[in-house]
């Protein structure tokens, strides 16, 4: 096999190479958009050498138009099946049939004959929305839509990338930017809630002498203060495997992903306080610096008369964001509770990976 290629590229030069020359020569006139989007390492840019051990190859998306898709959709992939060549830059470009028994994993199999099995999807902009989110493209976003919208899938729309386009898909893509200003406003004052409820727990753990329930709660502590770093850069978490990546890739982090470390890696809960003290300043300054709010004071201060120091007594941060949203619907989300986003009440694997999920969460915010 040749020098690996990372996923992304291979499916550029698939297209460019393989794909349009056999689409130019079958079907000269036909309007479409190609391109790689949603879910796979590679879309994300984060795929190594082992990634290529499942459901990774040459392969990439062709959106139609709905009637076009109704007429010539499958002649286009049978095309494909006869035309594509068994290789395509050292890599083999026939998958063998979904594992049932591995979450439909799909491998690289090699066949010197006949027609081959290819991942070159073949579907609708809209097709795509249903399946990968249960959302219509042709209504509108609401703020219960992206609430349940796990910010995975969010960012896997957003790092793809379209190689052409006749079809409108990167307009569509478009809407998915980032949330809107009230729907990140509620995100960040719940981001900041859930701080202030464990903040001054971490201390009372470790004075007990529980200092692995103390971790637990300085690491659940890390993961919320990175989320908040996520949200004021405006960028998508991805999920667990490449958190921390995605995270050093941000601004904050040179100067957050030292003391994060110290955090994860301190015996004591006094230790863990003393990194997490610069940490919270550094993230509240942050806050200040995005102008959504007056200036709040970003030093860290005892909570109450115990010995835990914390940034978000009386919740000053959640609540003055709070206060910037307009949207009567969000509004009205804020003012009940500030559960957050689907991201922010849940870490369930199945919750976020499979999009059936959002039709039953939706109605915790209608």
């Amino acid at each position: 096999m040749s020098e690996f290629i990372p996923g992304l590229e291979l499916s550029r030069l698939f297209y460019n190479e393989a794909v349009k020359p056999l689409m130019d020569a079958d079907f000269p006139n036909l309007r479409y958009a190609a391109g790689l989007i949603g879910s796979g390492s590679e879309v994300l840019g984060f795929d190594t050498e082992m990634s290529s051990d499942h459901d990774w190859g040459p392969r990439l998306m062709i959106f139609l138009e709905e009637d076009d898709f109704t007429e010539c959709g499958t002649a286009i992939s049978k095309m494909l099946s006869r035309k594509l060549s068994y290789k395509f830059r050292g890599y083999l470009t026939n998958f063998g049939l979904p594992d049932v028994d591995d979450n439909g994993t799909q491998l690289l199999e090699e066949v010197e004959s006949g027609e081959i099995n290819h991942r070159v999807e073949v579907l609708t902009i809209r097709g795509f929305f249903l399946d990968y989110f249960v959302f219509d493209t042709n209504h509108s976003l609401e703020p219960a839509d992206w609430l349940t919208f796990p910010e995975q899938r969010l960012r896997t729309i957003r790092t793809g990338t379209v190689f052409r386009d006749d079809i409108g898909l990167s307009e569509t893509l478009d809407k998915f930017d980032y949330y809107p200003d009230d729907v990140w406003f509620y995100l960040l004052a719940s981001g900041w809630n859930r701080i202030g409820q464990e903040e001054h727990l971490m201390g009372r753990a470790g004075i007990v002498g529980d200092e692995i329930g103390s971790a637990i709660i300085a690491s659940r502590l890390v993961r919320d203060l990175m989320r908040l770093c996520f949200l004021m850069e405006k960028q998508y978490a991805p999920y667990p495997k490449w958190f921390g990546k995605a995270f050093s890739q941000l601004k904050c982090a040179e100067y957050l992903s030292p003391l994060f470390k110290k955090v994860l890696s301190a015996e004591t809960w006094q230790k863990r306080e003393k990194a997490l003290l610069p940490a919270y300043e550094r993230v509240a300054e942050m806050h200040n610096a995005l102008k959504i709010t007056e200036t709040l004071p970003a030093q860290t201060g005892k909570f109450f008369t115990r010995p835990f120091v914390v940034i978000h007594l009386h919740g000053k941060f959640a609540d003055a964001i709070s206060q910037c949203i307009t949207d009567p619907a969000v509004k009205n989300l804020a003012e009940k509770s500030l559960i957050g986003s689907i991201d922010q009440f849940s870490d369930s694997t199945d919750i976020l990976s499979d999009p059936q999920w959002r039709t039953i969460l939706r109605k915790l915010y209608e």
